[in-house]
C-alpha cells in the first residue's frame, strides 16, 4: 500500500522543482523530505525522481505516480470537508425510525423542529415495532430508534446500544360511552374479567402486555377485535365492540366518544427510550436529534402536544 503522505511529499517536490522547497512548504527538513522519497522510491520498486544539476526531475513513473496523488490527495480533502460539515451537522444523513405511536406525536415534531435547525442534514424517516427496529438499527440500516418496554418487564441492557429515557406512559383503559365503569375515578382490572376486549393484533404491539397483565389480575382476557392501529381500537371501542388498554401516547388524538380512566391501585407504565448505537460508532446528527427528542417529549408530559391528524 502506498503512503499517502509519501505522496504528498512527492508532489510538493515536484510542484516546487527542489527538496529544500518541498521541505519549507511541508515544515520538515530537507534530509526527512529526501528520506521519504527515498524510501517511497523502494515501495514502488522505481525511481520516481532524477537527480540533475538543475533540481530534482520526474522520471515517466514519477509523472504518472503524481498524476494518480493529485486524485486522490483530492478525494481524500473532499473526504475531510464532508466529514468536518458532518460534524458541524452542515452535512450529512440521520435515518430514523420509530413505532407508530410516537410517529404521529413525537417524531413529525421532532423531524420538523430537526430541519429548522439543521436544514442541511437529510432526514429520512422508518416505521417499525422495537423487534424489528433495534436489530435493524444494530445491523446499520437505522441511527436512531424510538423504542419501547414496560416497567414491569424491562428490556436487558445491551452492550452495543445506548438509550435514553423520554417518556413514562401510563396504560389507561379505554371504555365506550354510558359504560358501567365510567363513573369511577379509576379501574380495577378485575372489574374487567367479564368484559369483551379489544387489543392489537401483531405480537410485536403492546398485545403480549395487555394480555400479560390480564393474567396477572386473574384473568383471561376474552378479545373480540384486534388491530395494530390504535385509531381503529378506539373507534371499536367508543362503538362498544369492547374494552382496550391504551397507552397515553395513542391518546394524543383521542376519539371524543371514549370515556378514559387510569388503572388502580398501580398503573401500568410503558416507557419510551431514544436507542442509538453506543458512543463512538454514532455520529452527531444523531445525538442532535436525541436532544430534540427529549425536548418534544417534555411538552408533551406538559400536555402541548397533540398527534397529527
Amino acid at each position: 500500500m502506498i503512503d499517502v503522505k509519501r505522496l504528498r511529499i512527492l508532489r510538493e517536490v515536484a510542484n516546487r522543482g527542489s527538496f529544500s522547497g518541498a521541505a519549507e512548504a511541508l515544515y520538515l527538513s530537507q534530509s526527512a523530505v529526501s528520506q521519504q522519497v527515498a524510501t517511497l522510491e523502494r515501495e514502488v520498486g522505481m525511481s520516481l525522481l532524477e537527480r540533475t544539476s538543475a533540481g530534482p526531475k520526474l522520471t515517466d513513473a514519477g509523472r504518472a505516480l503524481v498524476t494518480h496523488a493529485d486524485a486522490v490527495i483530492c478525494r481524500l480533502e473532499e473526504a475531510e470537508r464532508e466529514l468536518a460539515a458532518i460534524a458541524g451537522l452542515e452535512g450529512g444523513r440521520l435515518r430514523l425510525v420509530s413505532f407508530p405511536t410516537a410517529s404521529a406525536t413525537l417524531v413529525t415534531r421532532a423531524v420538523s423542529t430537526f430541519r429548522d435547525r439543521f436544514p442541511s442534514v437529510e432526514l429520512q424517516l422508518g416505521e417499525a415495532e422495537p423487534h424489528d427496529s433495534v436489530p435493524a438499527l444494530k445491523r446499520g440500516d437505522f441511527d436512531l430508534a424510538l423504542t419501547y418496554d414496560f416497567e414491569v418487564n424491562p428490556d436487558s441492557e445491551d452492550r452495543d446500544t445506548e438509550r435514553r429515557l423520554l417518556l413514562e406512559e401510563q396504560m389507561q383503559v379505554a371504555l365506550p360511552p354510558n359504560h358501567r365503569l365510567a363513573s369511577r375515578k379509576a379501574i380495577r382490572l378485575t372489574d374487567l374479567a367479564d368484559e369483551e376486549w379489544v387489543i392489537g393484533a401483531s405480537s410485536g404491539s403492546c398485545r403480549a402486555h395487555v394480555i400479560h397483565l390480564c393474567q396477572a389480575a386473574g384473568f383471561e382476557p376474552r378479545i373480540s377485535f384486534e388491530s395494530d392501529d390504535y385509531q381503529v381500537l378506539q373507534g371499536l371501542a367508543s362503538a362498544g365492540m369492547g374494552v382496550a388498554l391504551l397507552p397515553d401516547l395513542a391518546m394524543a388524538g383521542k376519539h371524543p366518544a371514549l370515556e378514559v380512566r387510569p388503572v388502580t391501585p398501580t398503573p401500568p407504565v410503558r416507557r419510551v427510550w431514544a436507542t442509538s448505537l453506543a458512543a463512538g460508532s454514532r455520529a452527531p446528527a444523531t445525538d442532535a436529534m436525541c436532544e430534540v427528542l427529549v425536548e418534544v417529549a417534555e411538552r408533551f408530559r406538559a400536555g402541548k402536544l397533540r398527534a397529527v391528524a
